[in-house]
């Protein structure tokens, strides 16, 4: 048998700690680069898996700067010409007043660093049966994405209550670019019996209302709260309302495949349902500190198009975990993901949200809000948004 040299602790041996690998092995550096790259994959995979919103907006990846800046443009005027007359770009031939094209702008600033961060204790890992470090990996997109999403639906639900941009000019051809609320009634929230019918109607008419503000049919995104979704699913698959793109076992899974009106449907957990407060570290505005633009407490859907609400990142969805002394000290790794993103409404002609029973902008029951005490006959303008009731 061969000789053995053995230490302890505290004791003295002829030995060296190894730091090096014989030739054709890794060496411990290198192990441990190809072990966080292996990490940071799994992180950024269970991020796009859990979010839905992030590919229906607008997104802008921002460098070397706080915010972004996105320009709105209106119309022009046209007029048949006169013979003889100059043309001098008015609004009419030989007219003296100037054929202006509105513009505006809408600046989306950054948030402060979105984090979600754990600790990894060196005795959990190696007594753990499981992938401990890959479950972390997971959950800490899950985080992210749960917030992403939160916010971006949150944008569109302001959105669809924001007047317009510019002011509506029917001679230039323009349409009011304000948001849009469709009350179908609190006697029709989801769960009552006459839920899915108003909603297919509200649907209908949220694909009227695009077409007339101009809003191309081709990213009509729809949310809703699973419960509403599946009770949609249930109670009008019998007839022609729904369209299906497949069938069989895509039919079952329920997974988006659905549309009405042309209008592509998603479910989430993350769709606002409550009576929403501005948070520290938000520099954009979500919702509001008391008014009715926090109240999402009667909303049961989100119909939008992708210039509802733009999305600016400066950071994408990035791991980082402590190493050398830091680890032997504490005897594990601090693991951290974090995302720099920042989102508002942009064009709110493209947000429409579905309520059952108005807001109210206080902290009262949703059953004492009343559906009609809000809804006006309103056209749209640079002042107001427009309302639409179906509650009768």
């Amino acid at each position: 048998m061969a000789d053995m040299e053995f230490g302890s602790f505290g004791g003295t041996h002829s030995g060296a700690l190894t730091t090096s690998y014989p030739a054709g092995v890794q060496t411990i550096s290198e192990k441990y680069a190809t072990y966080l790259k292996l990490f940071s994959g799994e992180l950024f995979k269970a991020y796009q898996n859990q979010t839905i919103a992030r590919d229906t907006v607008m997104r802008r990846t921002l460098k070397n700067g706080k915010s972004m800046q996105f320009i709105f443009t209106g119309g022009l005027e046209s007029y048949y010409h006169v013979p003889g007359t100059p043309i001098l770009g008015a609004t009419t031939s030989g007219g003296s007043d100037p054929n202006r094209l509105d513009v505006a702008e809408k600046t989306i600033v950054m948030d402060d660093l979105l984090v979600a961060s754990t600790f990894v204790y060196d005795l959990d890992e190696t007594l753990a049966h499981y992938d401990l470090r890959g479950e972390i990996a997971r959950k800490l997109g899950y985080a992210l994405a749960n917030k992403y999403d939160q916010n971006i639906f949150k944008a569109i639900a302001r959105a669809a209550r924001q007047a317009g941009t510019y002011d509506t000019s029917a001679s230039k051809g323009i349409k009011a670019n304000c948001g849009t609320e469709i009350e179908i009634g609190f006697a029709a929230r989801r769960g009552e019996s006459t839920h899915s019918a108003k909603m297919v109607e509200g649907f209908f008419r949220a694909a009227q209302r695009f077409d007339e503000t101009n809003v191309p049919a081709d990213s009509r995104v729809a949310v809703m709260a699973p419960s509403s979704y599946y009770q949609l699913l249930r109670e009008v698959d019998s007839n022609d309302l729904i369209n299906r793109d497949e069938i069989g076992d895509a039919r079952q899974g329920a997974s988006g495949l659905y549309s009405i009106a042309g209008i592509k449907i998603m479910k989430s957990n993350n769709l606002p349902s409550t009576f929403d407060a501005a948070v520290s570290g938000e520099n954009n505005t979500y919702s509001g500190a008391s008014g009715q633009d926090g109240d999402n407490r009667s909303l049961q859907a989100l119909i939008y198009d992708k210039n509802a609400v733009g999305v600016v990142e400066a950071i994408g969805p990035q791991v980082q975990t402590t190493n050398g002394d830091v680890s032997v000290m504490y005897q594990g790794d601090l693991i951290v993901s974090r995302l720099a993103m920042g989102c508002s409404d942009l064009n709110c002609a493209s947000a429409i949200s579905i309520t059952a029973g108005g807001r109210t902008g206080t902290q009262g029951t949703p059953g004492t809000i009343s559906a009609s005490s809000e809804l006006s006959a309103r056209t749209g303008s640079s002042t107001q948004n427009e309302v639409i009731d179906l509650a009768a």
